[in-house]
């Protein structure tokens, strides 16, 4: 909560519950609440549960504006998190070590909005430029998604498609290469040769992995290794992802 407040999420209302004894922490959410001109409600604690869907909240709710989603297109246009220069015209395909290529996240079937938001803020850590998602039956910026991303859903843009794969298609007209991620990928994501290069990383869901029209898409299909457990949640799968294209993509980079 406070993380999201000093990230200046845009907020309609801070609601705050009964408490017994003083909260330095609800103090600061308060402080800054008021800083920045949202109004401080007291809000009783079934409001609290209403609010929050009944979700641990330690007294504290930010009620939010409701998300104005990017189109996939502007994705390729802007820069990475953070950065208010865009990319004008074609994408260049192929690999050339290029710092500005643009790296997109994709998510297919991840419906828990804690994942959407742990995808957004490894993004920003890694210097992409947006997450995409589906319009339906995935994970959309909620207030869970706020929390999870610790504030960086405020920098970090999600795009919103009618249908994934028709996406990825538009976007390897442009020039991007598709990558998805799944546990039965043929290549590891640590020698992946075509990180340098306009990159779209697609991250399927916990067990089901990629849906098989979204993998058609993909022009590789790599994999994390992994041992002693079965798979990885969507969240840390994108951080780990995300981490290892940065590190090719500065390997790169100094190579040229």
């Amino acid at each position: 909560m406070v993380e999201s407040l000093r990230a200046r999420v845009p907020a309609l209302a801070l609601h705050v519950g009964p408490r017994l004894d003083a909260d330095e922490r609800i103090g600061e959410a308060i402080t800054l609440a008021a800083d920045q001109g949202v109004p401080v409600v007291e809000a009783g604690r079934s409001e609290l549960d209403r609010l929050t869907g009944g979700a641990i909240h330690q007294g504290l709710a930010l009620r939010i504006r409701p998300y104005n989603y990017a189109h996939a297109d502007d994705l390729v246009r802007s820069g990475p998190a953070g950065d208010s220069a865009g990319l004008d015209g074609a994408v260049t395909n192929g690999a050339g070590g290029n710092a500005a290529a643009p790296l997109i996240v994709a998510l297919d079937g991840v419906t828990d909005p804690r994942n959407l938001g742990a995808v957004a803020r490894s993004a920003a850590a890694f210097g992409a430029n947006g997450v995409l998602v589906p319009v339906r039956r995935s994970a959309g910026v909620t207030a869970g998604a706020w929390k999870a991303s610790a504030g960086t859903l405020a920098r970090v843009r999600v795009a919103q498609t009618p249908n994934l794969a028709r996406a990825l298609a538009s976007y390897a007209q442009a020039g991007l290469f598709v990558v998805g991620l799944d546990s039965g990928g043929d290549t590891e994501i640590g020698s992946l040769t075509l990180a340098d290069g306009p990159l779209v990383l697609v991250i399927g869901s916990e067990g089901r992995g990629l849906s098989r029209v979204v993998a058609q898409q993909c022009d590789v299909v790599a994999r994390i290794p992994i041992s002693g457990a079965e798979s990885l949640n969507a969240g840390v799968a994108a951080g780990i992802a995300l981490y290892q294209v940065a590190m090719l993509r500065a390997v790169a980079r100094s190579a040229g």
